[in-house]
């Protein structure tokens, strides 16, 4: 009989199961995602405005002459994005369109990939189609294809700014952040991280790439100056409509003024904590869980301080939800996931038996998600600084660990017993 089991119960380890299962949905996700969702579209049409503006741009017609006062999709990229963005205007509308879907998709993909890999897992690893699966399950990817926009590419310039600035390429590390700040500059807080690892070319070249683009862009636009003069201020707005900032869902909802300052500077606090105590005790010891957790608080801070903050900018905090990889995440507590949820899940809340308590959790998900990682992120840190306090230790420096957590030198059995029963 036991000559029997090798053939009726056929052993087979979980690192085999998990691919077996999540490469084939996620490959389909992503075709239902694009082929089907992107290609129908919505009512919400983010590429529109962009391939009018391009093709203004291409045939010397004024760029920045909407109406602001409609809720609408507007066209707020400077001149040095429009510039970058006039290809789509060479062929017609629903073939731009489709093909900016078709290259999005491409480049969602070769973020799955460069994630995988900067978190040191390999293509045919487990991680690689869970990834992937995790990628087109959510609302942030799924809006993106079927609204057509350029965040996709944004998530790009981000894992590869990132990837070369940890692998000291400082020069390279500016190009691609140069680009999406040439585009929107949503990912401009990220500067900071090049400041405070003293990689100056990094900040240097991420500068000076966009206003080389805009030299070039502004006098071949022949409305620029309405860039200045209309669309700055309107981006300073905080808009009521499709803004889940806490400014845009507080003019939505008629908060109070006061309070709704009062929590922008709560979690402005919250980051400066969170962000102070990553450099001090990551920088030098775990410099991947460093740059992914700290490009998620900024992110995420601003998301929620800033004048717009959108729901599928979600998608910028794929590094940080990846950092649950590494030994001393804080992403490895319950909360944290809940707030993953509320900012990403595709569910919709309205309801036909309780409308207004479905149209308030509708509209308040994505606020609260943030909101709530944000403080799962501060607590998590704010509690170990805490007990790093009480023992003594506050003030000693932490040891040097590779990727995966593990010290340079070979601990004892009673090291590792410890290590095991305080890990978070």
């Amino acid at each position: 009989m036991a000559n029997l089991d090798r053939y009726l119960y056929p052993q087979m380890s979980a690192q085999r199961i998990i691919p077996m299962i999540l490469w084939p949905i996620s490959l389909l996700m992503v075709v239902h995602r694009s082929v089907f969702l992107g290609v129908n579209g919505d009512r919400t049409d983010d590429f529109k405005p962009v391939y009018a503006a391009a093709y203004n741009f291409l045939n010397n017609l004024p760029v920045y002459g909407e109406n602001y006062a409609t809720v609408d999709p507007h066209y707020l990229y400077p001149p040095s994005g429009t510039l970058l963005m006039t290809p789509v205007a060479v062929i017609d509308y629903e073939r731009a369109r489709w093909a900016f879907i078709a290259v999005s998709v491409v480049a969602l993909l070769i973020c799955a990939y460069l994630l995988t890999r900067m978190f040191g897992h390999a293509l045919d690893s487990w991680v690689m189609p869970t990834v992937l699966f995790v990628f087109f399950f959510t609302e942030t990817v799924s809006h993106t294809l079927i609204f057509t926009n350029f965040n996709s590419f944004v998530l790009l310039g981000m894992i590869a700014f990132l990837m070369l600035m940890r692998s000291r390429h400082d020069w390279w590390a500016g190009i691609p952040m140069g680009l999406t700040l040439a585009v929107k500059p949503v990912l401009a807080p990220l500067l900071l991280l090049p400041l405070l690892n003293r990689q100056w070319r990094v900040f240097a070249f991420a500068i000076a790439v966009p206003l080389v683009l805009t030299v070039i862009a502004w006098p071949l636009s022949v409305d620029a100056d309405a860039f200045i003069s209309r669309t700055v201020p309107y981006l300073g707005e905080a808009r009521d409509y499709y803004n889940s900032s806490i400014a845009g869902n507080g003019a939505y909802f008629g908060v109070a003024p006061w309070l709704v300052l009062l929590l922008r500077v709560a979690f402005v606090l919250m980051a400066a904590f969170s962000l102070w105590f990553l450099y001090r005790y990551y920088r030098k010891t775990n410099e991947l869980l460093w740059l992914a957790t700290s490009s998620g608080v900024l992110l995420g801070t601003t998301f929620l301080v800033g004048s717009l903050g959108q729901g599928y900018y979600s998608m910028l905090l794929f590094p940080l939800l990846m950092t649950v990889l590494l030994p001393g995440s804080a992403m490895r507590n319950w909360p944290a996931w809940l707030g993953v949820y509320g900012c990403m899940t595709f569910d919709s809340f309205y309801s036909q038996r309780w409308t207004a308590f479905g149209w308030m959790v509708e509209y308040n998900k994505v606020t609260w998600g943030w909101s709530l990682l944000m403080i799962a992120v501060f607590c998590s840190l704010l509690f170990r600084y805490l007990d790093m306090r009480s023992d003594g230790v506050a003030g000693e420096d932490a040891v040097m660990r590779s990727e995966s957590g593990t010290p340079p030198a070979p601990a004892t059995t009673s090291d590792d017993e410890l290590s095991s029963s305080k890990s978070v």
